[in-house]
């Protein structure tokens, strides 16, 4: 069968446009948080798993940290139980504490690392609670209202990431705390992704989310900014909505020493290379 030679010279032109990021970032720590919302499809979740493993295999070394809101939602729903939320956070009482634990740390952690196992990586899943990865206290909200066990982190302790890396594996990461009586507490899956990126001082992190990336006020994608011009879209208004809290986890980690955040379209098959290897990427990028 001959071969397809305009196929053929499109690969060639996608894997030369991709070398010169893939040397840039060999060795390099790169933290995606994976939402709740990009796995409900096996096909976006074994797209995803083949981009961090691919990623993986050329040199770099990827952490994953998981979101499962909608998850948790379905559960507790099944359960009878109303999910509640205050100032965008999920009160957490003692039985959604476990529903939390149980589908963040159980069902959707073991999921996204056998997506990677079975796409050739060697993923093993974690909570912060493991190596007491992420240290957390309770969170008090301005208002004085008692949102039940939802915490804000104290203290990420890298040590057990890093040895992860080390022996060649890709950490998955439950965004589940640990206070100092061993309590558990929820955490922001963008927080603490947020949190790991500064503590690695990673290269990027890459925010996989339901939108194509930050939008102006026409809708179309602005994919280059810097701290300020993001700061002066939020105080315009062109930044609105559930991307401003979004937008601010990104700033707070490219302030704390992270090289550049990604904020991309999960819903897109292959986001994370195209945003990675390509030269137009498909998101916003934003540095500082």
């Amino acid at each position: 069968m001959p071969i397809d030679l305009i196929n053929a010279h499109n690969i060639a032109r996608v894997l030369t446009e991709a070398l010169p990021y893939i040397r840039r970032f060999a060795g390099k720590t790169i933290v995606v948080k994976y939402g709740g919302n990009a796995m409900k499809d096996d096909n976006m979740i074994a797209s995803f798993a083949r981009d961090i493993v691919l990623m993986k295999l050329v040199g770099m070394n990827p952490v994953v940290v998981h979101g499962g809101g909608p998850q948790i939602g379905s559960h507790l729903e099944r359960l009878g139980k109303k999910s509640e939320f205050i100032e965008g956070m999920r009160v957490t009482d003692e039985e959604t504490m476990d529903v939390v634990e149980m589908m963040l740390g159980g069902l959707v952690n073991k999921a996204v690392v056998s997506a990677l196992n079975q796409q050739g990586g060697r993923a093993v899943g974690l909570t912060g609670k493991d190596g007491s990865l992420i240290r957390a206290r309770k969170m008090l909200l301005k208002s004085g209202q008692d949102i039940g066990q939802v915490g804000e982190v104290e203290k990420i302790d890298p040590r057990i990431i890093s040895h992860l890396e080390a022996g060649g594996f890709i950490p998955v990461i439950a965004p589940v705390g640990v206070g100092e009586q061993g309590e558990a507490y929820n955490i922001n899956a963008d927080v603490a992704a947020g949190k790991i990126a500064a503590v690695l001082q990673a290269e990027k992190i890459i925010f996989l989310t339901n939108a194509p990336g930050v939008l102006d006020k026409e809708d179309k994608i602005l994919t280059g900014l810097t701290v300020p011009q993001v700061e002066d879209l939020i105080l315009d208004g062109t930044i609105h909505g559930g991307m401003v809290p979004k937008v601010r986890y990104a700033l707070d980690a490219v302030n704390s020493g992270v090289k550049s955040a990604h904020i991309i379209d999960g819903r897109v098959e292959h986001s994370v290379l195209l945003e990675l290897f390509t030269d137009a990427g498909i998101g916003t990028l934003i540095r500082g």
